[in-house]
C-alpha cells in the first residue's frame, strides 16, 4: 500500500490525498467519518484533505438531507486524467527547457561570414550608425572612401579613432600611417577593421581583393584586433616622437586612445 501511496506523491498528490482516494476506491460513496476511520486519515483534517480532492476533480460531493458522502472518479479515468496531466506538464516543460538552452546558445558569441561587397557594406554602415562611445578603425584607403561620410557623421558625436593608410584628408582623431617599404609592395593585402563601442567588430580584406569579411560580439576577437590597431597606432606615432620619455608618453597616449586608461 505504502508504493502506492509513494506513486501518488511524486505525481503531486500529498500523502493524506493519496490515502482518501485509496480508501474511497475501496468502499465508495462512503462518509467522511468512513473514509477516516479506513484510511487513518485523523478526523481533524479529514475535511480538508476530501475538499482539496474535490477541487482536483477526482472525488465527487454527494449531500443528502441526513449525511453527506464522496465518491471517487473510476479509477481507469483517475489513470487517464493524470497522463494527461503529466503529458501537458512535460510539454511544457520541454518548451521551456529548450527555450532557456536556446536563449543560452544565443548569448554566446558569434563570428559570421559575410559575402558581398553590397552586403559587407551595409553591415559596416549599420554598425557605424548604432555607435554609443567610440568607434576604432584601421582602414586602407579603398574601405575609408566607401564609409567617409558615415563616419564624418558620426564624428560629430562620438569619439572615432584609429589609423589610415593611403587616404587623403581623414577626420583629424584618425592617424595617417606612414609610408613604408610594407604598405607600398605589390603583395601587400589591404585590409579593414571597424570596432564599435568595443562589443562589436567587423574585419575584412579589402573588397577589391575579395568580396568576404567577418562579424563578430566575440569579446576575445575584439581585444585582440583593437590591441592590433592601438599597436599599429602606437608604433606610428613613436617613430616621430624619440626625444621624449616614451614611457609616460606611451601611458598616456593610450588611455586617449581607448578612452577608459586600458
Amino acid at each position: 500500500m505504502q508504493i502506492i501511496i509513494d506513486k501518488m506523491k511524486s505525481t503531486g498528490y500529498t500523502e493524506y490525498e493519496s490515502k482518501a482516494y485509496i480508501a474511497l476506491i475501496q468502499q465508495r460513496d462512503v462518509t467522511a467519518y468512513q473514509i477516516s476511520k479506513k484510511s487513518g486519515i485523523p478526523r481533524a483534517r479529514i475535511y480538508d484533505v476530501l475538499n482539496s480532492l474535490v477541487a482536483k476533480g477526482i472525488v465527487s460531493k454527494n449531500e443528502s438531507i441526513d449525511k453527506t458522502t464522496y465518491i471517487p472518479i473510476p479509477v481507469d479515468v483517475f489513470l487517464r486524467k493524470l497522463e494527461t496531466k503529466w503529458r501537458d506538464d512535460f510539454s511544457s516543460l520541454t518548451a521551456s527547457l529548450e527555450a532557456l538552452e536556446q536563449a543560452e546558445v544565443d548569448n554566446k558569441p558569434t563570428v559570421v561570414m559575410i559575402e558581398e561587397a553590397e552586403m559587407i557594406l551595409s553591415y559596416c554602415r549599420t554598425l557605424i550608425q548604432s555607435a554609443k562611445k567610440k568607434i576604432l578603425v584601421s582602414l586602407w584607403d579603398d574601405m575609408y572612401d566607401f564609409i567617409r561620410d558615415d563616419l564624418t557623421k558620426i564624428g560629430e558625436k562620438i569619439a572615432i579613432h584609429g589609423i589610415t593608410l593611403h587616404v587623403v584628408d581623414p577626420l583629424p582623431s584618425i592617424d595617417l600611417h606612414r609610408t613604408t617599404y610594407f604598405t607600398e609592395r605589390k603583395t601587400s593585402n589591404p585590409w579593414f577593421i571597424i570596432s564599435i563601442d568595443s562589443e562589436k567588430l567587423i574585419y575584412g580584406p579589402s573588397l577589391q581583393e575579395r568580396e568576404i569579411a567577418f562579424y563578430t560580439d566575440d569579446p576575445i576577437h575584439i581585444r585582440l584586433l583593437e590591441d592590433y590597431i592601438w599597436h599599429d597606432v602606437l608604433v606610428n606615432r613613436i617613430v616621430n616622437r624619440s626625444d621624449e620619455l616614451l614611457e609616460d608618453w606611451v601611458k598616456e597616449q593610450r588611455s586617449a586612445f581607448f578612452l577608459d586608461g586600458r
